[in-house]
């Protein structure tokens, strides 16, 4: 399935692409039912297609809508439009990590404030 900004998955206008990765593409949305801004994570097909592959993909999903913790991402569903599964989830805003650091080396006292977000959110999570 192929998908371009101004498309409609159920309620979710897609307005532009803000990340790739191997687990999906991950899309800025509106919600148009409740007014607000959403991530949305498109699986690839290739993932879709494979039965094991997207039972690993729903177990997370489910992990994940089951935490609450303010470092994770808020998952709101998980959909399936044509045949192509995708989570709607919290856009949180601001850049990764990889992208700060290509800026350059993070100062102790921040680079120690991520890591202590981090371990939290693994700490949910387990």
């Amino acid at each position: 399935m192929s998908v371009e900004p101004g498309q409609n998955l159920l309620h979710y206008r897609l307005i532009e692409q803000i990340g790739e990765g191997g687990m999906g593409v991950v899309w800025k949305a509106q919600d148009t039912t409740l007014d607000r801004e959403v991530a949305i994570k498109i699986l690839p097909q290739d993932v879709a297609s494979d039965e094991q592959r997207l039972a690993r993909f729903e177990r997370e999903a489910k992990l994940l809508a089951s935490l609450n913790h303010p470092n994770v991402a808020t998952v709101y569903g998980v959909h399936t439009v044509d045949g192509q599964p995708f989570l709607a989830m919290e856009l949180v805003p601001g850049e990764d990590l990889a992208e700060r650091l290509q800026r350059g080396r993070l100062p102790l006292d921040q680079t120690l404030s991520i890591l202590r977000s981090i371990a939290g959110a693994l700490e949910a999570a387990h």
